[in-house]
């Protein structure tokens, strides 16, 4: 399927998805959130991408930020609509059963940084610069910034960020846990393909569960978190993976995973 605002690939089972607006800062209006939320369904059930890396197309920009010719016309009605639409295509993004990498290149404010967050990592280029400076436009985040930054930050430094609008750089974002990697520009998305490849050398199925303990458990309690991970855990000793994993392990050698 061929999109106006995206594009994608698939190599070595990777699913490169970039957005590719470089004379908007790949600003992200309705057509890129729509386009992005068919594409990344397309990858959930695509067996043969087991990664996904997102970026921008250019060197200025992840994404910069909604776009303001749409917000700026919008009633109170079709702004809270337009929250709402790009929370779901945010949550599919944090909940795709797959691993997903933001290989930010520049700029990621306001809804790209929030779209960077609901990555499952995060690998910033040198120059990127990350934050939520709705404040300053007379707004908030709408697709759940004030939501992902406190939990992956911590509330404190979040409200800092989210009261003043101020963005963070690269390595600021690394140190306070916003980013998982900064690498120069030149070496993003190679960055990127080699935390993937990583990935990829391990059990699909496991790799899955090891998401959905997390991102599902973080919102429970202590013990009921503690009983999804005990539930995926038996899961696991159910598949072909997990049998060839132990075996492959007391035969030193590497381990060929199925995904069964």
């Amino acid at each position: 399927m061929a999109y106006e605002t995206l594009l994608y690939e698939i190599r070595h089972a990777i699913g490169y998805i970039t957005i590719n607006r470089p004379e908007k800062l790949n600003a992200l209006n309705r057509t890129v959130m729509q386009e992005l939320l068919e594409c990344f369904q397309g990858m959930q059930k695509d067996n043969d991408v087991r990664v996904v890396i997102l970026t921008g197309a250019g060197d200025k920009a992840f994404a910069a930020g909604a776009d303001i010719n749409e917000l700026a016309v919008q009633t109170p009605v079709v702004g809270k609509e337009t929250a709402m639409r790009g929370q779901k295509v945010l949550d599919l993004i944090e909940n795709l059963g797959k691993p997903v990498i933001a290989a930010i290149n520049g700029f990621a404010l306001g809804g790209g940084c929030e779209l960077a967050m609901a990555c499952t990592l995060r690998v910033a280029a040198e120059n990127a610069r990350l934050g939520q400076p709705e404040v300053k436009l007379g707004l908030i985040p709408g697709y759940a910034g004030t939501q992902r930054l406190p939990r992956l930050v911590g509330k404190c430094r979040a409200l800092e960020m989210l009261l003043t609008g101020e963005p963070v750089t690269a390595p600021e974002a690394h140190r306070i846990g916003l980013v998982n990697q900064v690498v120069p520009a030149p070496q993003l998305v190679a960055a990127a393909e080699k935390l993937a490849e990583k990935i990829i050398a391990n059990a699909p199925l496991a790799v899955k569960f090891v998401l959905e303990a997390v991102n599902h458990g973080m919102e429970m309690s202590g013990a009921e978190g503690q009983f999804l991970e005990a539930a995926l855990f038996g899961l696991c000793c159910t598949t072909a993976d997990m049998k060839e994993g132990t075996r492959a392990f007391l035969e030193k050698r590497p381990a060929k995973f199925t995904g069964e």
